[in-house]
C-alpha cells in the first residue's frame, strides 16, 4: 500500500528522492602515469589506483575541455529554486484524502486521540503545579501532539528513539501508564534516573527510548552512531532522532547528517519546524528551503509534511521506515508544526509574538481538533464522548502526579553510586564527609524524605 503511495507522491514531486548512479564506461582506456598511482583516463579524468590495480578515488581533475556558458547560465540564485511541496492529505474539517487514506482502524485511531488528549492534559497539570512549586520545571507539547503521534504509531518498538525533549507523546505512546513520567518528574526513588536529573528528562531501556538530554543535538550524533550499529548487526530497525528547527543550527546537526549518508546508516531524522526557536522565529533561523532543502542537499530521501496532520505524519514515517530499513539510508522528514504552549515554564511567548497568532493556530489548525473532526464524520466519536474523555484524562494525570509526589526521594547514597564499579577512595571520602556534615545540621537536611 504505502509503495503505492509513495509512487504518487514521486508522481506529485512531494518525496523527493536522491540516489545518483554511477555511470560506468567499460570500453574507456587508460594510460598508467608515469612514476604514480595514479592513472589518465581517455575521457581526460586522472583516477588513483589501489595496489590491486583498481580504481578507487577520482582525483578532480579534468582535462577535457568544456563547452562555454556564460556565467549567468551557471549561477543559481535561490529564488529561482522550487521550494519542497508540503504533504497534506487531512483537511480543516477532518476530511481525509481517500487516495492516501493508511485504512487504520476505529480502535487505534481512538487509542492514538485517547493519548494526544492525555498529553493535553498532561501539559495543563504539570505546567499548574510548577506555578504551585511542587516540581521545578516543565516543557509542554501544546500544537505538535500530531507530529508526535503520528510518528510514534507508525515505528515499532524495536526502532530506537533518541528525543530532544518535546517527545511527551512518543513516550506515552509506548508506555501509556504514567507512572515512569511522573516519577521522573517528581524525581522520586521510583524515578529510573534515580532523581539525578531535571523534569521531562525521560528515558527507559526498556522501552528503546534514550534519555532526554538537555544540551540542544547533542542526540543526533548519537543517533547515526546508533544506526550504524544496527546496520553493522544487520537489524531491519531504524533509529529516530526528534529535533526542532533550531537545533539544526548547531555544529552537531551537519556532520550527523554526512556521516548519515556517507556511512549509509538506517535513520530517520525528525524535525519538528515549528516556527519558534524559543524566541527566535524560523524567518532568523535560516534563509533555505526550510530544514528538508538541507536534507536534499546532502543526498538524503526528504519529504515536507503537514506536522498538524496525524494521517499525513503517519504515512510520511511509515514510507521512510520502509525506505531507510530495506536500503540501510537515511531519510529526513521536515514536520511542518506550530508551538502553541511557550517554550517551557521559564518562558513567555507573549513577550516575543503576538497572542492573535497563537490563538488562531489554537482555533483553527489544532491537530487534536483535526483528528477529533475525522473520528465525528465517520461517526465514532460526539460530543458527549469527548467532554468525558476530557475530564477523566485530567483526573488520571492528577491521580497519576499524586501517587507520585507522596513516595519517597532517592537514597543519598545514591549521590555517589553507577560512576564506578565500586566507589573510589575519594568517593568513600566524600561520602563521609556528607554524613558528618549532615549530623551537624540535621534541622537543614530533612534525610526523613529520602528512601534508606
Amino acid at each position: 500500500m504505502f509503495g503505492t503511495m509513495i509512487s504518487r507522491l514521486h508522481r506529485k514531486g512531494v518525496f523527493k528522492l536522491k540516489a545518483p548512479k554511477v555511470k560506468r564506461n567499460r570500453n574507456t582506456k587508460s594510460l598508467a602515469l608515469r612514476n604514480s598511482n595514479q592513472r589518465l583516463f581517455s575521457n581526460g579524468t586522472i583516477v588513483r589506483m589501489n595496489d590491486n590495480k583498481e580504481a578507487v578515488v577520482p582525483v578532480n581533475l579534468e582535462l577535457k575541455s568544456e563547452p562555454k556558458k556564460r556565467l549567468a547560465e551557471v549561477v543559481r540564485l535561490p529564488g529561482k529554486i522550487k521550494p519542497l511541496p508540503t504533504y497534506r492529505i487531512l483537511d480543516f474539517e477532518g476530511n481525509l484524502d481517500p487516495e492516501e487514506d493508511p485504512k487504520l482502524d476505529r480502535e487505534f485511531l481512538i487509542r492514538v486521540y485517547k493519548t494526544m488528549v492525555m498529553v493535553h492534559n498532561l501539559d495543563i497539570v504539570s505546567q499548574e503545579v510548577q506555578r504551585q512549586g511542587r516540581i521545578s520545571f516543565y516543557m509542554p507539547n501544546q500544537g505538535e501532539e500530531a507530529a508526535q503521534l503520528g510518528s510514534a504509531s507508525a515505528l515499532e518498538l524495536s526502532d530506537i528513539i533518541f528525543p530532544q525533549y518535546r517527545e511527551a507523546g512518543v513516550f506515552m505512546w509506548r508506555e501509556p501508564s504514567l507512572t515512569l513520567m511522573m516519577n521522573q518528574l517528581n524525581a522520586n526513588y521510583e524515578d529510573l534516573g534515580k532523581g539525578r536529573q531535571m523534569p521531562v528528562h525521560y528515558g527507559s531501556n526498556k522501552l528503546n527510548f534514550h534519555t532526554v538530554s538537555s544540551p540542544l543535538a547533542t542526540q543526533i550524533p548519537h543517533a547515526v552512531g546508533a544506526a550504524y550499529q544496527l546496520k553493522l548487526e544487520k537489524k531491519k530497525s531504524v533509529t529516530v532522532v526528534y529535533f526542532g528547527e533550531g537545533a539544526a543550527s548547531e555544529g552537531d546537526f551537519h556532520p550527523s547528517m554526512n556521516f548519515a549518508v556517507t556511512l549509509g546508516c538506517p535513520i530517520i531524522f525528525f524535525c519538528r519546524n515549528n516556527r519558534w526557536a524559543i524566541s527566535t522565529p524560523s524567518s532568523e533561523q535560516y534563509r533555505s528551503d526550510g530544514i528538508g532543502g538541507r536534507a536534499i542537499s546532502y543526498g538524503m530521501h526528504t519529504i515536507r509534511v503537514d506536522g498538524n496532520d496525524y494521517f499525513a505524519v503517519y504515512n510520511a514515517t511509515k514510507e521512510a521506515r520502509r525506505i531507510s530499513t530495506t536500503y540501510n539510508v537515511p531519510t529526513l522528514i521536515e514536520a511542518m508544526t506550530y508551538r502553541i504552549g511557550h517554550h517551557s515554564t521559564s518562558d513567555d511567548s507573549l513577550r516575543y509574538r503576538p497572542k492573535e497568532e497563537v490563538e488562531l493556530m489554537r482555533t483553527q489548525n489544532n491537530p487534536i481538533t483535526r483528528l477529533c473532526l475525522y473520528l465525528k464524520n465517520q461517526g465514532w466519536w460526539d460530543k458527549a464522548k469527548d467532554e468525558e474523555l476530557h475530564k477523566a484524562s485530567r483526573q488520571e494525570v492528577l491521580d497519576a502526579f499524586l501517587l507520585a509526589e507522596s513516595k519517597l526521594k532517592p537514597p543519598i547514597k545514591d549521590l555517589f553510586t553507577d560512576v564506578y564499579d565500586e566507589l573510589t577512595p575519594a568517593l568513600k571520602e566524600q561520602q563521609e564527609e556528607l554524613w558528618k556534615h549532615i549530623a551537624l545540621y540535621p534541622q537543614e537536611y530533612p534525610i526523613q524524605q529520602h528512601k534508606e
